[in-house]
């Protein structure tokens, strides 16, 4: 999966916690927030303000397609998406990043492997 074809997939599956994501829809959309949320931070130096506002806009708008495809791939792990909860904790995040890059595709509770398409 590409770049845009990951943004289209995870706005398309905007609030869709069920099924399964692979790690390039995943990894790609996390670098599309990034991009997202260092252009919101640039406009707002830009504008002068130091609220953040446009900063704020952006990660409103992408937060739940975030959480989403978060739960995804831990669906693809074999784990619930539940466990995005410790980003509430420093050490939790390093458990999640480890877990996101693990690899998928066995058959498990949330369904069958992902295939690829040719």
């Amino acid at each position: 999966m590409n770049f845009t074809k990951s943004i289209e997939v995870c706005f398309k599956k905007y609030a869709t916690f069920e099924g399964r994501a692979r790690k390039s829809e995943f990894w790609w959309f996390q670098l599309f927030c990034l991009i997202v949320e260092l252009a919101g931070a640039f406009i707002d130096y830009l504008m002068g303000y130091e609220s953040g506002f446009f900063e704020l806009v952006a990660y409103i708008l992408i937060l739940l397609p975030s959480l989403s495809v978060g739960a995804r791939r831990l669906h693809d792990t074999g784990r619930s998406g539940w466990w995005q909860l410790l980003y509430l904790t420093i050490i939790g995040v390093i458990v999640l990043i480890v877990w996101w890059v693990a690899d998928g595709g066995k058959k498990n509770k949330y369904g069958p492997p992902i295939k690829l398409k040719s």
